[in-house]
């Protein structure tokens, strides 16, 4: 538990200076080799401080975050509880120590390939400094302390985190409960820092000492964030999560059986904190006539939030105002207030002929409470769309165990989204072992990983061999005394 009592501060006024990024990079540098070398059940300890020292700042941190995101008390409380949990469930994952996917292969003089085998002993270890973009719309889970900074320090990894200016305050009190309690668990100094201003995070990313970048947030910014990354002269991995519109299928049989439930719960997903989450279904296909549809047409949608920023209210209408526009979509149901600065939500409607004619047009995210429904004739039609989209966060399958689209549906979606959800809502991401939070371009940079669950560790680690090396010098987990769990193949 950190020794200082936690207190509101406020940001910086001006920017890091690029003499200061190089400072900062420089320390994290170094302190991310003592903390390489640190033992798993010391960082583990390290997490627990810090996941401890941040529930003790609540009442400091809540109002903050109140202040400058617009967010209840009550989403707030349960988002700093999700925080302080990831992290102390990547404590309890390098405690366990399965993440490094240890493996032994024993000398072998007669291995069947036609010549000797080595030992050989192959483990994981962190790739270096990692710069760290937090996000506007989780100001806790996906900010200063969030999973990305969670995973990378439990990986081995030092954090330089570029804040965000959505909450600059809090931003600013987070980052120093972070280092306070850092510092009190006995942490080497520089292992987290913060940088400010859109410069300052480019210099870092292109700094030759960072070895890896993490970003959730808007497509264009992520993308060019990720050619930063892979333009320097010695390229580095570039985590990006930049959204996506999760397209949900409604089958006939699953609309006759139970249409209205569907609609309400639709609703409940696409407007939950003013449809400002990266796993919103943002496109619902119905089958024309569906009781879905009329269920829809008649819903109050009369209930409003105020979204995160002024910058954000207006990316929302300028989007939906050009969604709208388009040929052959029409507005299905709108509450009184579509265009405030707490918009009341909006449905638009189309059919899946002129969606086809259009896909980058009308698969556009809409960052806020919209979504377009989608009407088809036959249900080959969903399997039509679920061909012709791009990468996905999620895709959806409200259906009955019956459908017999359900086989194709799942077959196609599995090659578009990271996570397929059947009769279950997109809205709402376990922190768990099991998650897969990413998908395909354009939903994530790096399919191939996850920014939530125990597996986003993976990210900032490196396969290393050791080859007919002592005991003395080999890692713990490679060592003939098993204390690990590893995979042992011979």
């Amino acid at each position: 538990m950190t020794t200082t009592e936690p207190r509101a501060l406020t940001a910086p006024a001006e920017p890091t200076t690029a003499g200061e990024v190089d400072r900062i990079v420089a320390a994290s540098a170094e302190a991310g080799r003592v903390w390489a070398s640190t033992s798993r059940t010391d960082r583990a300890r390290v997490l627990d401080a810090v996941a401890d020292a941040l529930d003790a700042a609540a009442p400091v941190l809540i109002p903050t975050a109140q202040r400058e995101t617009r967010l209840a008390e009550g989403r707030l409380t349960g988002e700093l509880k999700r925080t302080t949990f990831q992290l102390r469930l990547f404590a309890e994952t390098i405690r366990e120590g399965g993440y490094l996917d240890a493996r032994i292969d024993h000398a072998d003089p007669e291995w069947p390939m036609g010549a000797p085998r080595p030992d050989l002993r192959r483990s994981q270890v962190p790739v270096g400094p990692v710069v760290v973009f937090a996000a506007s719309n989780f100001p806790f889970a996906f900010s200063v302390a969030g999973g990305d900074t969670a995973s990378a320090l439990a990986a081995g990894c030092p954090v330089v985190l570029k804040t965000h200016p959505g909450h600059p305050d809090l931003s600013a009190t987070t980052g120093a409960v972070v280092r306070d309690a850092l510092v009190h668990a006995g942490a080497p100094d520089g292992l987290f820092d913060l940088v400010w201003g859109e410069e300052a995070g480019r210099a870092a990313l292109s700094h030759p000492l960072v070895k890896a970048g993490a970003f959730t947030g808007s497509l264009a910014g992520g993308r060019a964030l990720f050619d930063v990354a892979s333009s320097r002269p010695e390229p580095i991995p570039f985590f990006g999560e930049l959204g996506s519109v999760n397209p949900v299928f409604v089958t006939r049989a699953a609309d006759e059986a139970r249409g209205a439930d569907i609609a309400a719960e639709f609703v409940g997903s696409f407007t939950l904190g003013a449809g400002q989450f990266c796993t919103k279904p943002g496109l619902l296909l119905v089958p024309t006539s569906a009781a879905v549809t009329e269920t829809l047409r008649g819903t109050e949608l009369s209930q409003s939030a105020p979204m995160l920023n002024d910058r954000i209210v207006a990316g929302y209408h300028k989007t939906l105002e050009a969604l709208s526009a388009k040929l052959g979509v029409e507005v299905l149901r709108s509450g009184p207030s579509p265009d405030g600065e707490a918009p009341t939500p909006t449905l638009l409607t189309t059919d899946v002929a002129t969606l086809l004619a259009d896909l980058d047009g009308l698969l556009t995210e809409c960052f806020g409470p919209a979504a377009l429904v989608v009407t088809y004739d036959d249900e080959q039609e969903l399997v039509q769309v679920a061909e012709a989209i791009d990468g996905q966060l999620t895709a959806t399958l409200i259906a009955e165990d019956t459908d017999a689209v359900a086989a194709d549906l799942t077959r196609v979606l599995v090659d578009k989204a990271g996570r397929l959800l059947w009769n279950q809502w997109p809205t709402g991401v376990s922190v768990t072992y099991a998650q897969q939070h990413g998908g395909p371009y354009p939903a994530t940079t790096a399919p191939a990983t996850t920014s939530v669950g125990t597996a986003a560790i993976a990210r900032f680690l490196r396969p290393v061999a050791f080859q007919n090396f002592p005991q003395h010098l080999l890692p713990d987990e490679l060592s003939d005394t098993l204390t690990t769990p590893r995979t042992r193949f011979a």
